[in-house]
Protein backbone atom coordinates (compact mmCIF):
# COMPACT_ATOMS: atom_id res chain seq x y z
CA UNK A 1 0.00 0.00 0.00
CA UNK A 2 2.92 2.43 0.98
CA UNK A 3 4.62 1.35 -1.95
CA UNK A 4 1.73 2.36 -4.49
CA UNK A 5 1.11 5.29 -2.56
CA UNK A 6 4.94 6.59 -3.19
CA UNK A 7 4.49 5.76 -6.77
CA UNK A 8 1.45 7.52 -7.39
CA UNK A 9 2.88 10.52 -5.61
CA UNK A 10 6.16 10.10 -7.65
CA UNK A 11 4.18 10.12 -10.92
CA UNK A 12 1.82 13.04 -10.17
CA UNK A 13 5.56 15.29 -9.36
CA UNK A 14 7.16 13.99 -12.37
CA UNK A 15 4.43 15.19 -14.56
CA UNK A 16 3.88 18.45 -12.85
CA UNK A 17 7.47 19.37 -13.71
CA UNK A 18 7.34 18.56 -17.10
CA UNK A 19 4.62 20.51 -17.52
CA UNK A 20 6.48 23.24 -16.16
CA UNK A 21 9.38 22.69 -18.10
CA UNK A 22 7.24 22.78 -21.26
CA UNK A 23 5.32 26.01 -20.54
CA UNK A 24 8.70 27.28 -20.43
CA UNK A 25 10.19 25.82 -23.86
CA UNK A 26 7.02 27.70 -26.51
CA UNK A 27 8.79 28.49 -29.37
CA UNK A 28 9.39 32.76 -29.64
CA UNK A 29 7.63 34.40 -32.36
CA UNK A 30 7.46 37.66 -34.21
CA UNK A 31 5.48 38.99 -31.31
CA UNK A 32 5.64 36.98 -28.82
CA UNK A 33 5.84 38.04 -24.89
CA UNK A 34 9.59 38.03 -23.55
CA UNK A 35 10.50 36.52 -20.18
CA UNK A 36 11.81 39.68 -18.96
CA UNK A 37 8.29 41.20 -20.22
CA UNK A 38 6.62 39.23 -16.93
CA UNK A 39 3.05 39.47 -18.62
CA UNK A 40 3.65 42.36 -20.40
CA UNK A 41 2.72 42.44 -24.39
CA UNK A 42 6.60 43.16 -25.88
CA UNK A 43 7.61 43.14 -29.94
CA UNK A 44 10.58 40.92 -30.72
CA UNK A 45 13.55 43.08 -31.01
CA UNK A 46 14.20 44.30 -34.88
CA UNK A 47 17.38 44.14 -35.89
CA UNK A 48 17.50 47.41 -38.41
CA UNK A 49 21.68 47.41 -39.15
CA UNK A 50 24.63 46.10 -39.51
CA UNK A 51 28.35 48.00 -39.64
CA UNK A 52 31.75 47.52 -39.19
CA UNK A 53 34.68 49.43 -38.50
CA UNK A 54 38.50 49.15 -38.26
CA UNK A 55 40.78 50.33 -34.94
CA UNK A 56 43.82 50.21 -34.01
CA UNK A 57 43.96 46.67 -32.43
CA UNK A 58 40.38 45.26 -33.55
CA UNK A 59 38.14 45.41 -35.83
CA UNK A 60 34.56 45.90 -34.93
CA UNK A 61 31.15 44.36 -36.19
CA UNK A 62 28.16 45.90 -34.77
CA UNK A 63 24.57 44.77 -35.13
CA UNK A 64 21.89 47.62 -34.48
CA UNK A 65 18.39 46.79 -32.70
CA UNK A 66 15.14 48.14 -32.40
CA UNK A 67 13.52 47.32 -29.06
CA UNK A 68 15.90 45.45 -26.01
CA UNK A 69 18.94 43.15 -26.62
CA UNK A 70 18.24 39.77 -27.22
CA UNK A 71 19.81 36.23 -26.21
CA UNK A 72 23.17 36.09 -28.58
CA UNK A 73 25.62 32.93 -29.41
CA UNK A 74 28.89 33.73 -30.92
CA UNK A 75 29.54 30.18 -32.63
CA UNK A 76 32.69 29.38 -34.95
CA UNK A 77 31.78 27.09 -37.93
CA UNK A 78 33.34 25.61 -40.51
CA UNK A 79 31.26 26.99 -42.82
CA UNK A 80 28.28 29.74 -43.54
CA UNK A 81 25.09 27.82 -44.58
CA UNK A 82 22.08 30.46 -45.58
CA UNK A 83 18.96 29.49 -42.79
CA UNK A 84 16.17 27.81 -44.53
CA UNK A 85 17.90 26.83 -47.58
CA UNK A 86 21.50 25.67 -46.46
CA UNK A 87 23.13 26.87 -49.42
CA UNK A 88 26.64 27.75 -48.69
CA UNK A 89 27.29 31.37 -48.44
CA UNK A 90 29.73 32.93 -50.90
CA UNK A 91 31.88 34.31 -48.66
CA UNK A 92 36.03 33.81 -49.06
CA UNK A 93 37.74 32.90 -46.21
CA UNK A 94 39.61 30.13 -43.77
CA UNK A 95 37.59 30.50 -40.59
CA UNK A 96 34.12 31.65 -39.91
CA UNK A 97 31.87 33.34 -37.12
CA UNK A 98 27.98 32.60 -36.72
CA UNK A 99 26.66 35.19 -34.89
CA UNK A 100 22.41 34.64 -33.88
CA UNK A 101 20.21 36.35 -32.58
CA UNK A 102 16.86 35.25 -30.62
CA UNK A 103 14.30 35.96 -29.93
CA UNK A 104 14.99 38.60 -33.13
CA UNK A 105 13.18 39.61 -36.46
CA UNK A 106 14.62 41.99 -39.48
CA UNK A 107 10.74 42.11 -40.99
CA UNK A 108 7.60 43.92 -39.00
CA UNK A 109 4.59 42.14 -38.93
CA UNK A 110 3.16 43.06 -42.73
CA UNK A 111 6.50 40.85 -43.54
CA UNK A 112 8.52 43.99 -44.98
CA UNK A 113 12.11 43.85 -44.29
CA UNK A 114 12.86 46.72 -41.51
CA UNK A 115 17.39 45.51 -42.40
CA UNK A 116 18.59 48.00 -44.10
CA UNK A 117 22.13 46.73 -43.91
CA UNK A 118 24.41 44.92 -46.29
CA UNK A 119 23.32 41.19 -47.29
CA UNK A 120 26.30 39.76 -48.28
CA UNK A 121 29.50 42.34 -48.34
CA UNK A 122 33.57 41.59 -48.99
CA UNK A 123 35.30 44.09 -46.67
CA UNK A 124 38.89 44.30 -46.50
CA UNK A 125 39.93 44.81 -42.82
CA UNK A 126 42.99 43.61 -41.06
CA UNK A 127 40.82 40.50 -39.79
CA UNK A 128 37.28 40.71 -40.95
CA UNK A 129 37.18 39.62 -44.74
CA UNK A 130 33.24 39.87 -45.00
CA UNK A 131 29.92 39.64 -43.57
CA UNK A 132 26.75 38.16 -44.61
CA UNK A 133 22.98 38.49 -43.34
CA UNK A 134 22.48 34.57 -43.25
CA UNK A 135 18.92 34.39 -42.03
CA UNK A 136 15.75 36.37 -40.79
CA UNK A 137 13.48 32.62 -39.95
CA UNK A 138 11.12 31.71 -37.37
CA UNK A 139 12.43 34.32 -34.58
CA UNK A 140 16.14 34.23 -35.43
CA UNK A 141 18.16 36.19 -37.10
CA UNK A 142 21.83 35.24 -38.35
CA UNK A 143 24.80 36.74 -39.87
CA UNK A 144 27.76 35.08 -40.76
CA UNK A 145 31.34 36.60 -41.06
CA UNK A 146 34.31 35.43 -42.52
CA UNK A 147 38.38 35.51 -41.65
CA UNK A 148 41.98 34.48 -43.08
CA UNK A 149 43.13 33.81 -39.61
CA UNK A 150 41.78 32.30 -36.44
CA UNK A 151 39.71 35.17 -35.09
CA UNK A 152 39.85 35.82 -31.29
CA UNK A 153 36.97 37.83 -30.35
CA UNK A 154 35.45 39.49 -27.63
CA UNK A 155 30.86 39.75 -27.87
CA UNK A 156 28.74 42.06 -25.90
CA UNK A 157 25.45 43.92 -25.81
CA UNK A 158 25.83 48.31 -25.53
CA UNK A 159 22.54 50.05 -24.30
CA UNK A 160 20.70 53.30 -25.62
CA UNK A 161 20.44 52.84 -28.23
CA UNK A 162 20.93 48.65 -28.20
CA UNK A 163 23.13 47.09 -30.17
CA UNK A 164 25.92 44.13 -30.31
CA UNK A 165 29.44 44.22 -30.83
CA UNK A 166 32.06 41.82 -31.74
CA UNK A 167 35.76 43.00 -31.50
CA UNK A 168 38.26 40.92 -33.03
CA UNK A 169 41.29 41.60 -31.38
CA UNK A 170 44.33 41.73 -34.23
Amino acid sequence: MIHARLRQFVALAVGAVLAACLSFAAPASASSLTPAAAGTQVQTPLVVNARWGGHATFDRIVIDLQGYAPTVTVTPVAQLRYDGSGQPVPLAGKYFLEIRLNPAAAHNDAGESVYHGPKLQKIYLSKLKGLAMTGDYEGYVTFGAAFDTLPYYRAYSLHSPERFIVDIAH
